[in-house]
């Protein structure tokens, strides 16, 4: 299995321990979408409908839930 840097990065988010990913697809990160779906028992992606609420509200509500 060949990584790259799509694999790499979600495998590291796994081993750190993250659960949970908030995310708006877009050019430069499409490629980690590609990949989503093979991890899709150990990464839970939340879609957010703007790129601002992504960091903002909704880890503001993640975080005290």
């Amino acid at each position: 299995m060949q990584l790259n840097g799509a694999r790499i990065l979600i495998e590291c988010l796994i081993r750190e321990g993250v659960n949970i990913i908030f995310g708006y697809p877009g050019g430069s990160v499409l490629d980690i979408y590609d990949e989503l779906p093979q991890y899709g028992e150990q990464l839970r992606h939340v879609l957010v409908r703007h790129e601002q609420a992504a960091a903002k509200h909704n880890l503001r509500k993640y975080k005290s839930s």
